[in-house]
């Protein structure tokens, strides 16, 4: 969760989708009808916004099964292609009005790349954006109960949220020793809504993803529910934070807030007050485009850290979880989604990125099934499928002058189609529930990137962290 803008911006960039994605490109943008204090908390009361929403989208399902028979065959895709894009519609504004468990699932479920179909998704990133805040009031009643030290600890607090999330929101404060700080209070009752919208949602999303694809729904909702359940205890996201700050303490150009323990319960979170440049201001013309250079190479770096030298993940990408300082370095926020890479998954990605750079496309379907990525019948994954994204990651790595994010939308447009080819061919593959977060992550830092238009050595730094030795 950001602690400097009320603004969260999505992490993929989309082009204007063909047409039978228009319906989706048409409601990206209107703001979605959600409640400022109706915090629905109940696990019966969720249920039942779960199980309606639940019913519309079914009876939607098999209206569009039985038109699809008196259809040929574009027009049924057509038709399909909008169903989907409506029945996506209805859950995001039915999970962006219920905060907790069921708007973070879906914000997860929007950034794992070719989860869903790339129109789905891009209706689904609107929860990407800010939550509207709870009331000030009840936010206090839960912040007294959590730290019975507060009027000893706290000289002030700021009523007004500015930034608010699925979990909970921020307010800004002054300790009673001068320090500023950001405070994250948990919503009132939100482990109660989020375990709710677990056992609720599983079910809804599982029926929905058979309906859209092969793909084993198991480990992704594993992958998901874990990563839920630590977002819940602060005091995990405060060690987090500690680990971090440690593993980052030599790293240039990364800064990790330091949590204030006394002020720190699982369901409160106290963070020195890090000031930086909002996102929507950072990419503005306001700063020379050297310095968003840096920044990008930041971020790059973090990343790169994180998978394959730390292997300690931040698996959070949105671009509001950064702020940015104009002596090149990059806040970074909210820990509470962190990812642990198995050595043999860093490995993995390490090959992967060794054969980009060397152009050994004949070698990546192999690596991919050391990684326990393939076929449903164990084959490994076809060249036909695999050289394509290839192709688009040496056009980045190998680019001579060095790469530009952003800069050339013939690459956006490029990984849009993919997504719609891929998601049509892949819907046997097997993978391993690690790699979700990984590619949620880097499909985020690319994002991030393209709105910094970010140039910087990324074949060089790709070497550094893969140890990728010799010509390439």
């Amino acid at each position: 969760m950001p602690i400097h803008t009320v603004t969260k911006f999505g992490c993929r960039r989309l082009r204007q989708p063909r047409a039978s994605a228009t319906l989706a490109h048409r409601i990206l943008f209107p703001a979605l009808p959600m409640s400022r204090d109706d915090l629905i908390t109940s696990a019966f009361g969720r249920f039942v916004k779960v199980g309606s929403l639940a019913g519309r989208v079914g009876v939607s399902m098999l209206g569009q099964q039985a038109a699809g028979l008196l259809r040929d065959g574009p027009v049924r895709q057509l038709r399909k292609n909008e169903n989907m894009v409506r029945n996506a519609m209805r859950i995001t504004e039915t999970l962006g009005e219920m905060k907790g468990g069921a708007r973070k699932v879906g914000q997860m479920l929007s950034l794992h790349e070719g989860l869903l179909p790339p129109e789905v998704s891009a209706v689904l990133s609107k929860l990407q954006k800010e939550a509207p805040a709870v009331p000030f009031d009840k936010m206090k009643r839960k912040l007294r109960r959590a730290i019975p030290d507060y009027d000893i600890l706290f000289e002030s607090l700021d009523p007004e949220a500015f930034a608010a999330a699925s979990i909970g929101q921020v307010h800004r404060g002054v300790l009673r020793d001068g320090r500023e700080v950001a405070v994250k209070i948990q919503y009132p009752n939100a482990d109660r809504m989020v375990r709710a919208d677990l056992k609720n949602l599983k079910a809804l999303l599982g029926s929905l993803m058979a309906l859209f694809t092969d793909i084993e729904f198991e480990p992704i909702w594993g992958e998901v529910k874990a990563r839920l359940v630590e977002e819940l205890d602060y005091e995990h996201e405060a060690e987090n934070i500690r680990r971090m700050g440690e593993m980052q303490a030599d790293c240039p150009g990364i800064i990790v807030p330091v949590v204030i323990p006394e002020a720190t319960s699982k369901g409160v979170l106290t963070m020195e007050f890090v000031e930086g440049i909002p996102p929507a201001e950072a990419i503005s013309d306001a700063y020379p485009q050297a310095l968003k250079d840096q920044w990008g190479r930041a971020l790059f770096e973090f990343t790169l850290r994180g998978l394959f030298e730390h292997r300690f993940l931040h698996a959070d990408p949105n671009f509001a979880n950064f702020a940015f300082r104009e002596d090149g370095t990059v806040a970074v926020y909210d820990y509470g989604c962190m990812k642990e890479i198995p050595e043999d998954i860093a490995v993995g990605y390490a090959g992967l990125m060794d054969a980009v750079i060397r152009r050994r496309k004949t070698a990546i379907p192999g690596i991919l099934q050391d990684m326990g990525v393939f076929k449903v019948d164990g084959q490994q994954l076809s060249r036909e499928m695999t050289d394509p994204h290839v192709d688009l990651l040496q056009d980045i790595v190998r680019a001579s002058p060095p790469y530009t994010f952003g800069e050339d939308s013939s690459f956006y447009e490029a990984m849009y189609e993919l997504g719609m080819a891929s998601w049509q061919e892949a819907t046997d593959i097997r993978f391993p529930q690690d790699v979700v977060f990984i590619n949620r992550t880097l499909v985020g830092l690319f994002g991030n990137l393209g709105k910094l238009r970010a140039t910087g050595p990324w074949r060089k730094l790709l070497r550094t962290y893969t140890s990728a030795g010799g010509p390439a």
